[in-house]
């Protein structure tokens, strides 16, 4: 059958600018000059930005300690799991030579504590999480039922290895008078954490809530009587319980603890003078070959006191020069080269 003229009109794109190709065009025409300029700039940008996010990082002041061997004692009590039940403190006595004026925050730091492997990141419930369906308990094992069968909530492995440590810290004023520097354990989370993420099942008794549900194997409270002395600090809305459900990405990291409550000898944040940490050792890490350490920190308006940032935008604006002379010698050769070939 053959293919009448109709046909093969049917079959022609419309008659428009789009389609017959027929709209404006530009074509950038881009000379040597605009290019080496469009370079350089950058690499001004780069490196004025860099040495500015250093210098920020820099004027943060910071403290850490590290307590593992220091409260070896109680490392050792902890490799002993029948020793749960067993309270174990130790006090971490040092000196700040310098004020820390403003906002200061108080984080826990792991080493080699790999939050970051796969199995460990799916060990969890989200719908549990939410506050939907406690039962929901099918991605959690073996942390998903206990031994009679009975669901945990929170369940997983990343809930049940919550870092639990309670760390005080204490002001000697004088030398002698120990006084409790005031912290809140509130407004350390992400928003959407705080308010989409993480929710508690709708009930008016937290405890009722949870009923037909027991806790991890390695907590020592339900999760309804997390913080004893706020009741909405309680449930899947507690604020270590989220920071810790964020996994880090590094075996190295440090969370958010405690931020510096400014009132009474405080108002202008940690003066400088003898403190000392009380902590009460719970979270075991000389199985795995980890330690632990407390940090603490004042904030800029760039953030903490990385210098992976402005390291990154130093070394894109060196290298963005080292290119920019490369091809400004380039062009000047091969500029070079043009004229005495015109002039033969």
């Amino acid at each position: 059958m053959k293919r009448t003229s109709k046909d093969s009109q049917c079959k022609l794109p419309d008659n428009t600018a789009l389609k017959q190709q027929q709209l404006p065009a530009y074509q950038l025409q881009l000379s040597a000059t605009g290019v080496l300029s469009g370079f350089f700039a950058t690499g001004v940008f780069c490196l004025g930005v860099g040495i500015i996010l250093i210098l920020s990082a820099k004027s943060i002041k910071e403290i850490e300690i590290k307590y593992t061997e220091i409260c070896g004692n109680c490392a050792k009590l902890r490799e002993d799991a029948t020793n749960f039940d067993k309270e174990c403190t130790c006090s971490i006595p040092f000196y700040l030579s310098e004020t820390m004026q403003g906002n200061v925050y108080m984080y826990y730091k792991l080493y080699g504590f790999y939050q970051n492997l796969y199995r460990y990141i799916l060990s969890r419930s989200n719908s549990q999480l939410v506050g939907t369906d406690l039962k929901d308990v099918g991605n959690c094992a073996p942390f998903s039922k206990s031994h009679d069968g009975t669901p945990i909530a929170p369940c997983g492995a990343i809930a049940n290895s919550i870092f639990n440590d309670t760390i005080i810290l204490s002001y000697n004023l004088n030398s002698s008078i120990p006084i409790k520097v005031p912290m809140l354990r509130s407004g350390i989370t992400w928003w959407t954490d705080k308010y989409v993420k993480f929710q508690n099942p709708s009930s008016i008794n937290l405890s009722s809530a949870f009923a037909g549900t027991t806790k991890p194997p390695s907590w020592a409270k339900p999760v309804y009587e997390l913080d004893e002395e706020d009741p909405g600090n309680n449930g899947f809305l507690n604020d270590d319980f989220i920071v810790w459900m964020r996994t880090a990405a590094f075996p190295t990291f440090k969370k958010l603890y405690r931020r510096l409550n400014r009132i009474q000898y405080f108002t202008e944040g940690l003066p400088a003078g003898n403190y000392s940490f009380n902590i009460t050792y719970n979270f075991p890490v000389t199985r795995f070959r980890g330690e632990k350490s407390v940090v603490l920190s004042t904030l800029t308006w760039s953030g903490g006191s990385s210098l992976f940032l402005g390291l990154a935008y130093t070394v894109t604006g060196a290298v963005t020069w080292l290119a920019s002379f490369s091809m400004m010698a380039v062009h000047l050769l091969l500029k070079d080269r043009k004229m005495l070939f015109i002039q033969q």
